[in-house]
């Protein structure tokens, strides 16, 4: 009656759906690991990259420094807006041509956001899929283990306990699994994507901002 005997004694069908959701809650505490990373680091770069964005030095000289191949989201946003600033550095600004610019410059941003955001969504989807649908597959490896405990009792004539235990052992043990995948996938898909809002209202602040600062200057030409 150890795990590793319920397992063994398992129909194939049930091994199978053991071994998906072993798989899957594998790759779930992957996940969490990589994102709980990727969030921290990001915030750390993104607080670094911010003392110096306001340390009152020169825009041109922080993109040379961190935008021409920038490392971290924030850095990307400023890179996509700053890019897009210097094309216009030399045009004569009137009225029209200034509020075309500031346009473009916020869409960059916002595009730049967007693409950074998805790149540290990705596999939150699975997340979701593994907390909804793991508790229905060891389910159904449940269901299918008592049909055959109920199919060997046919057999057997005999609904003695100690002949049908082992089966609905092994099958409970399979929704058992099914749980462990699915209740740390449901709350770490909640925490982190908390934590994926709060960053990305982060950037959104942080790209009005700059915004506001680009527009400033540009008045000024």
């Amino acid at each position: 009656m150890s795990l590793w005997g319920l397992f063994m004694q398992a129909d194939i069908v049930v091994k199978i759906v053991m071994l998906m959701l072993i798989v899957a809650s594998v790759w779930v505490w992957a996940i969490v690991f990589e994102k709980v990373t990727t969030i921290r680091r990001a915030n750390r770069s993104g607080d670094a990259f911010e003392d110096k964005f306001w340390s009152g030095g020169s825009l041109d000289e922080l993109f040379d420094e961190e935008g021409q191949e920038p490392t971290h989201p924030m850095a990307a946003v400023f890179a996509a807006a700053m890019a897009e600033w210097r094309r216009s550095a030399k045009t004569v600004f009137t009225d029209a041509v200034r509020r075309s610019v500031q346009e473009r410059v916020e869409r960059a941003m916002s595009v730049a956001v967007q693409r950074e955001m998805d790149r540290m969504e990705r596999w939150m989807v699975f997340l979701a899929s593994v907390g909804s649908t793991a508790p229905f597959v060891g389910l159904f490896g449940t269901v299918w283990g008592i049909m055959h405990s109920f199919s060997a009792i046919a057999t057997m004539h005999n609904t003695n306990l100690a002949v049908v235990a082992p089966g609905i052992a092994e099958a409970l043990f399979a929704t058992a699994i099914g749980l462990v995948a699915a209740i740390p996938a449901v709350l770490a898909y909640n925490k982190i994507s908390s934590d994926l809002a709060r960053f990305a209202s982060r950037l959104e602040g942080f790209a009005t901002e700059f915004g506001a600062i680009l527009s400033r200057q540009s008045e000024e030409r």
